[in-house]
């Protein structure tokens, strides 16, 4: 009797954790709420009860006349005026719409840093297979290995409704952005008297888990390839990274490989990962802040605070304009505020605590996940004191030709010692994102990496 009653607790025991593992789908009259009452990937349809939030009403569904993909993206919204600026005077009007960091910021760099806002345009839109994904993979998602992998879900989010904090970190992991793209962007690793060295990099990448006949069963557990060259300075050309992300990290972190000139060999690299300094940052990100977080979230608790109306970077076209050098856009301290465009959206609010005996240089980090695109538009990171350390700002906007919502620059301000890096500036580039690449698995091999790097 003893021994029944022993496995009755442990089979007891392990169906909870197996039930906590495998949280997620939902039911079907939930799922219905998709395209009803909220959008096709989840966000509230309605707009806020003051009218400063409209209703969702497609976001961006035409192409400007004459643009071409890989171009500088015409403003849809160029003839919208600032509502209002919040200034390190006027900060306690807006202090529950605004982040900590964003707090922290306007006092600290009060004398320069200021945030015009703009009225909300809630431009974000996807094809319409994306949306048709997102409805079944409501019915069938879950998290599974403790939420560090995600089975049931292609194409698409796995997570419209939301349960939990894992949830929607993994909807902006899993997030949309096209089938395969190239871009040329400029990271600025900027001093405190504002001088830096522009470091050129060459993206590509293709992305199984979002074609259209994508088939979870076919994934081989990896859902983006992608590389990344350094093209300037002299000194760093050349370098070249290649990586495979996965949608389990408990069956196999990331797959990465790195090409060096002067070695003329490629090896691999497992620590490009978590807290790893980011390529040619100057120690400014590290590698999860690439694309606002990324990789396994094995290291974190992932608690849902909720959903907020919060004022965040938005609709970045005038950011992401062929009109401005880098030199309009990059100043001490912080990147010039009268290019940068902030507005009124509801964002799902995620605090992720280290776990006890994991490391990380962040012990704290606190996500705001915009509702109609599941993009991270800011963060705020604290270091082992519990202290604001780093504010982080993702400047997004509609890729119209896609479409797709995704930021232009990610911003990453140390607070401690006045420095920061912009990545994504593309200005005075000849092309910023092809998203008419046609790459293919082949291209993303080591043995390719190798060809990539001697070109």
């Amino acid at each position: 009797m003893k021994n029944t009653g022993l496995f009755e607790i442990v089979a007891a025991v392990a169906l909870c954790l197996t039930s906590a593992a495998a949280l997620g789908a939902v039911s079907e009259s939930e799922a219905q709420r998709l395209g009803r009452d909220l959008t096709p990937i989840g966000g509230e349809m309605a707009g806020n009860a003051d009218g400063t939030i409209p209703p969702w009403d497609g976001g961006i569904t035409s192409i400007p006349p004459g643009f071409e993909t890989g171009g500088h993206h015409p403003d849809p919204f160029a003839d919208d005026e600032i509502l209002f600026t919040i200034t390190r005077d006027n900060m306690g009007d807006f202090a529950d719409r605004l982040t900590t960091g964003h707090k922290a910021m306007l006092e600290q760099y009060g004398d320069t840093f200021r945030m015009p806002v703009y009225p909300t345009r809630r431009s974000a839109s996807y094809p319409d297979y994306v949306y048709e994904a997102t409805r079944a993979n409501a019915l069938t998602a879950e998290l599974v290995d403790g939420g560090n992998g995600v089975e049931g879900a292609i194409k698409s989010i796995p997570f419209p409704i939301p349960q939990n904090g894992l949830e929607v970190i993994w909807n902006h992991i899993l997030r949309f952005r096209g089938e395969s793209a190239r871009r040329m962007i400029g990271q600025a690793p900027v001093t405190r008297n504002g001088s830096y060295t522009m470091v050129m990099l060459q993206d590509e990448y293709f992305a199984p888990y979002h074609l259209p006949n994508a088939d979870e069963a076919k994934l081989d557990n990896v859902i983006i390839m992608f590389t990344q060259r350094v093209t300037a300075p002299a000194r760093l050309a050349g370098n070249v990274l290649l990586a495979h992300e996965t949608l389990n990290q408990n069956k196999q972190h990331r797959m990465v490989w790195l090409y060096n000139p002067g070695q003329r060999r490629v090896r691999r690299a497992p620590n490009v990962a978590f807290d790893n300094p980011g390529t040619a940052a100057d120690g400014l990100r590290t590698s999860d802040q690439l694309d606002m977080y990324n990789g396994s979230p094995e290291r974190y608790n992932w608690e849902l605070v909720g959903k907020k109306e919060m004022i965040v970077p938005y609709n970045a076209y005038k950011l992401h304009s062929a009109a401005l050098k880098y030199e309009d856009i990059v100043r001490p301290l912080h990147m010039n505020p009268d290019v940068m465009r902030y507005e009124l959206h509801r964002v799902w609010v995620v605090e992720a605590t280290l776990k006890e005996g994991m490391r990380n240089i962040y012990k704290r980090r606190t996500f705001y996940v915009d509702e109609d695109s599941w993009q991270v538009l800011a963060v705020d990171q604290y270091d082992n004191r519990d202290e604001l350390w780093r504010v982080s700002e993702g400047h997004a906007m509609n890729y119209y030709e896609v479409p797709t919502l995704w930021t232009t620059v990610d911003a990453h301000y140390d607070l401690q010692i006045g420095r920061y890096v912009a990545v994504g500036l593309n200005n005075q580039e000849q092309f910023t994102y092809d998203f008419s690449a046609k790459l293919l698995a082949k291209d993303f091999t080591p043995g390719a990496l190798r060809r990539l790097g001697r070109r």
